[in-house]
């Protein structure tokens, strides 16, 4: 017998809300099955909902999850996913390498900015203070 989980078991599971699992419901990334007003959600939707987490968690775009999730049923399945995955990693890794090294760089100019302003300031004459 096939188990099912409800909406609010998989809120529970993966700490998010209701509201998030009927989004991607909505964007066709999970599709339950419905007994009268009640989503059943498959093992297959709990992975599906677990690599869209995943996605998030990493920062890929909700384009890029759905190309991933979505190779895994189509031809050349799971070898194709896994392949696509990897260069997404590696483009992802490489932005994100990127945005590291440009932080390093505006902080670098704050750090001398803020450092010059500092000098200036010391330099700048005092104003008596009233008795």
């Amino acid at each position: 017998m096939d188990s099912y989980f409800s909406i609010g078991d998989l809120a529970r599971e993966f700490d998010v809300t209701t509201r998030t699992i009927r989004f991607y419901e909505d964007e066709g990334l999970i599709s339950p099955s419905r007994r009268g007003q009640t989503r059943l959600f498959d093992q297959r939707d709990r992975t599906r909902l677990k690599l869209i987490l995943r996605g998030k968690r990493l920062g890929f775009s909700l384009a890029e999850i759905r190309e991933i999730v979505d190779m895994y049923d189509a031809p050349p399945g799971e070898a194709g996913q896994l392949e696509l995955l990897i260069g997404k990693i590696d483009a992802r890794r490489t932005r994100l390498l990127q945005q590291r090294e440009d932080i390093a760089v505006a902080l670098r100019e704050l750090d001398n900015v803020a450092a010059r302003c500092h000098e200036r300031l010391a330099a700048l004459p005092r104003e008596e203070e009233p008795v």
